[in-house]
């Protein structure tokens, strides 16, 4: 009997080590690589169609090997080759692969025959660890990083200066009643002053200085309202809050996405175009959310990046969980920044595509604009100055040729500018 349960403990104890056993070294298969190359591997061969912790194109990928293993009972060897062909473990009939293939739309997966099992164990390093805590808003300490410091000591000594003043004042006050009760007492008598003429009436009754007095004020008004009218309607530093906050400087600036690619119609038209929602969603379909950096970027400036996605993804109608469109739209108002009067003829593709000026040259440093401001005046003088300083690019454009040779011994130069071409002519502009 002894025996027996000495056997059965004996077993019992083997199979339980064997257990531990796997699930040691199921965990330590994921960490046998290198997470640093493994990330790397990632985003150029998986991030396209997976995410870490969100479900894409294809499932969430965070520990990808353990699950499966505890879920599934697959193995590495599963996976090896799962990545390295999808398609034929489908075919093969495993049953998991066609699961999977249903489950995401019959989306095929892209092979990676090249990858070796080093690349592999790499990648599920890197998949297997752990979720870092979300940044945290920086917080202002006194004097660090802020102004909180200095205001706090510049309202003291104001208040100070304030409190300082007004008890000079009461003690001025209360000295003129004393000496005029102590001269009172002793029979003192002040003599009154004699009353002087008004400084108004002086003033009124000397006409030559109301008459200088009068042509001042004119001419001022004149200078003020002349400035005033030359204003109307330019809207220079104009800085609207868009319904959806979209940062040039991110995009133009960090990820280097040319101009053209989302105002393509500035190549062929007039207008530059308002971008389709679905240019967006080219890229956004992939990206849910923002790095950990990028986020606390965007902290700095009050926006949070992964909310303006979500209302993205509202106005378009996407869902992000089961990867598709729902039919479910809604229009964006997007608020119109540069705007020429309607007088004003200005063909986008004739500066870009013909005179081949960058977008900076009239709306500025769009790269680093975190907000989209109007730059320039956009005033009449302000294109003519442009037209009278800019040479026009003549090499390698068959269209100026001939009226650049016809026009270079006219004006006996090298270098020919807009002006001198018909840039100043009013019909230009205004026809």
């Amino acid at each position: 009997m002894k025996h027996v349960i000495y056997r059965n403990l004996t077993s019992s104890i083997l199979r339980l080590g064997f257990i531990l056993l796997l699930t040691f070294s199921t965990t330590v298969l994921a960490q046998e690589g290198d997470p640093a190359n493994g990330k790397s591997l990632f985003n150029a061969q998986c991030a396209a169609c997976h995410k870490l912790d969100k479900k894409m194109t294809g499932p969430a990928l965070r520990n990808v090997e353990a699950r499966l293993y505890e879920d599934e009972g697959l193995d590495r060897e599963w996976l090896n080759s799962w990545i390295r062909n999808s398609a034929a473990l489908i075919k093969s009939g495993d049953a998991y692969a066609n699961k999977i293939w249903n489950e995401y739309n019959q989306t095929a997966m892209n092979a990676f025959p090249l990858l070796s099992d080093q690349d592999i164990s790499d990648i599920l390093a890197y998949t297997a660890q752990p979720k870092p805590e979300p940044p945290k808003p920086p917080v202002l300490v006194s004097g660090e990083g802020g102004q909180t410091g200095d205001s706090t000591s510049n309202s003291i000594i104001l208040g100070a200066l304030a409190l300082l003043f007004g008890l000079l004042a009461m003690a001025l006050v209360l000295v003129n009643r004393t000496l005029k009760r102590f001269a009172d007492a002793k029979g003192v008598q002040v003599p009154e002053t004699e009353k002087r003429t008004p400084i108004w009436k002086a003033f009124v009754q000397n006409q030559f200085l109301v008459l200088v007095t009068s042509i001042v004020l004119l001419l001022a008004s004149g200078y003020f309202v002349y400035g005033y009218l030359m204003q109307v309607g330019i809207d220079q530093g104009y800085e609207p809050v868009q319904p959806i906050h979209y940062s040039h400087r991110i995009h133009a600036g960090d990820n280097k996405i040319d101009c053209k690619y989302c105002h393509s119609s500035a190549r062929v038209s007039k207008h530059s175009g308002i971008p389709s929602l679905n240019v967006c969603m080219n890229c956004h379909k992939s990206i849910g959310e923002v790095a950990p950096e990028t986020l606390a970027e965007g902290q700095e400036y009050g926006v949070d990046y992964n909310a303006e996605i979500q209302k993205l993804y509202k106005a378009v109608g996407w869902d992000a969980d089961n990867q598709k469109y729902t039919g479910d739209t809604s229009p964006v108002k997007w608020i119109r920044i540069h705007n020429l009067p309607d007088f004003a003829y200005f063909n986008h593709s004739q500066h870009v595509s013909v005179a081949g000026l960058e977008c900076q040259t009239c709306h500025g440093p769009v790269e680093e604009m975190e907000i989209m401001y109007q730059h320039a005046p956009l005033t009449m003088g302000w294109c003519i100055n442009c037209h009278r300083e800019t040479n026009v690019k003549v090499k390698d454009n068959a269209y100026y040729t001939k009226i650049h040779e016809q026009l270079s011994k006219k004006y006996g130069v090298e270098q020919l500018t807009a002006a001198q071409m018909g840039g100043l002519e009013c019909g230009k502009c205004h026809y």
